[in-house]
């Protein structure tokens, strides 16, 4: 039996200071922003989201550790969903104030 050739895709990766995604709309916006670079992973600075979990925007998967009550910090990832079931654990290292190390194992 001959297999179909998958076709090769180059990955592109990247990190963003999104400055606050706490206002009405950011995460919108920074999907489109994403979608348009054709960029597939990217680490995010500054979301400024008081508590961690998933949201899933346009064509992204947005990974996020708690910032804090004030609405400071944070960080996260954005994943494009064509990737995102290669993601089998995002850490937010809870020794560190705020997140401040995360990482993402594909």
């Amino acid at each position: 039996m001959v297999r179909p050739k998958q076709r090769k895709r180059d990955m592109r990766f990247g990190t963003w200071n999104v400055r606050s995604l706490y206002r009405a709309g950011s995460l919108t916006a920074a999907a489109r922003e994403l979608a348009r670079y054709k960029v597939d992973l990217v680490g995010v600075q500054e979301v400024r989201w008081d508590k961690g979990g998933t949201v899933i925007e346009g064509d992204y998967n947005f990974m996020y550790g708690r910032g804090n009550e004030n609405h400071k910090l944070g960080t996260g990832f954005c994943v494009h969903h064509i990737i995102a079931p290669a993601v089998k654990r995002v850490q937010f290292d809870e020794r560190y104030p705020l997140d401040a190390t995360i990482y993402l194992l594909l």
